[in-house]
């Protein structure tokens, strides 16, 4: 508009079902409400599912998008989520509960998100990779407790 400007508005938006599923989406429009709608629109859309141990990961990982610098490491229980407000949001909608993360390098939320996002992307499970290499799991026997001598 001659001698205004016109604003646009951007909203990145986390969905999930915290039961491993979760999607990511940057929305835009005119309207700050607008972009939040559409943003979680695609983000419904995107969802992908992740895998988890109980409430944690399986295994440690590393992960970068862009100049942001993720790392997530599983948490006994009880830990609850050592992150930041962005890694967080990723997190609690995926439905983990005890995780440890530090986030290095760049801050800017949209890549920390993403960066977050490929992590938990990268997980696999025992059965997993068990399953893609054709391989039966082998399962331990416990040991009985022995049984009492009568007297």
């Amino acid at each position: 508009m001659k001698g205004g400007r016109r604003f646009k508005f951007s909203a990145l938006v986390v969905v999930g079902d915290k039961k491993g599923r979760v999607g990511v989406a940057l929305g835009k429009a005119a309207e700050v409400a607008d972009a939040i709608r559409r943003g979680g629109e695609l983000a419904r859309n995107k969802m992908q599912a992740v895998s988890l141990k109980d409430v944690t990961i399986p295994h440690e990982v590393y992960s970068t998008f862009g100049g942001a610098k993720i790392l997530l490491r599983p948490a006994s229980p009880g830990t609850g989520i050592i992150a930041g407000k962005t890694v967080r949001a990723v997190l609690e909608s995926a439905g983990v509960k005890d995780i440890l993360t530090k986030s290095l390098g760049s801050k800017n939320a949209a890549n920390v998100v993403k960066a977050t996002l490929n992590g938990l992307l990268s997980l696999r499970t025992r059965e997993n990779i068990y399953q893609a290499r054709g391989l039966e799991i082998k399962k331990v026997a416990t040991p009985k407790a022995p049984e009492a001598l009568p007297a």
